[in-house]
């Protein structure tokens, strides 16, 4: 599909202030920032498949990338990934969403392409001091820091969201308690998202 600028990007990226977009926005789209979508809603600043990436972005232009429940839907994530880190500034950070591997409800949705487990980022991860699980970091020529990595617990129902964010407090208190959850209670006390803020690594391409 073509690419349709509903925005001067050129102009909003000379313009003082943080640059920051949001990928897959929906109606959803937090005020400033600049809202990407493949469906053309009135809060879509630029219509494009994502499957294809950020090439409209020049390097290093952008100081926070946003993507809130979208990459589960994502083909290329690796492409994408990549463009991610080729358009944030070397301080930028990626503040992500994603459904946990556990949750019931990621089956339902048919348009879910992919899981997320506490270890999916870390294949795109340098030098890795996170968890006690070494993840191969070969498969790409790019890396990003996990500067945050939270599991979170919620519930529609009433009665169960007391439990659940107390599972949460306990889960995140390290990350030695993160894969002892993953290992264990998974299946159990399924987890509803993860919560991630990543940071480019420059030095590694």
């Amino acid at each position: 599909m073509d690419t349709i600028f509903k925005i001067d990007l050129q102009q909003r990226l000379q313009q003082a202030g943080e640059i920051a977009i949001e990928l897959g926005c929906g109606q959803a789209k937090t005020n400033g920032r600049i809202g990407i979508d493949r469906v053309d809603l009135s809060s879509v600043d630029i219509v494009t498949d994502l499957e294809h990436g950020l090439a409209f972005f020049p390097d290093e232009s952008v100081d926070s990338v946003h993507a809130y429940h979208f990459l589960e839907h994502v083909e290329n994530l690796q492409l994408l990934l990549r463009d991610i880190h080729r358009v944030c500034k070397p301080n930028g950070r990626v503040l992500l969403r994603v459904p946990h591997f556990s949750n019931p409800y990621f089956y339902s949705d048919y348009t879910h392409r992919r899981f997320f487990g506490l270890y999916s980022f870390e294949y795109f991860a340098g030098e890795q001091k996170r968890f006690n699980r070494r993840i191969p970091n070969f498969y790409s020529d790019f890396h990003f820091i996990t500067r945050e990595l939270k599991l979170v617990f919620y519930s529609q129902w009433l009665g169960r969201k007391f439990p659940r964010k107390a599972a949460q407090l306990i889960f995140n208190l390290n990350s030695w308690w993160q894969e002892f959850y993953e290992e264990n209670f998974c299946y159990i006390l399924p987890c509803s998202e993860i919560f991630a803020i990543l940071q480019p690594d420059k030095s590694h391409g």
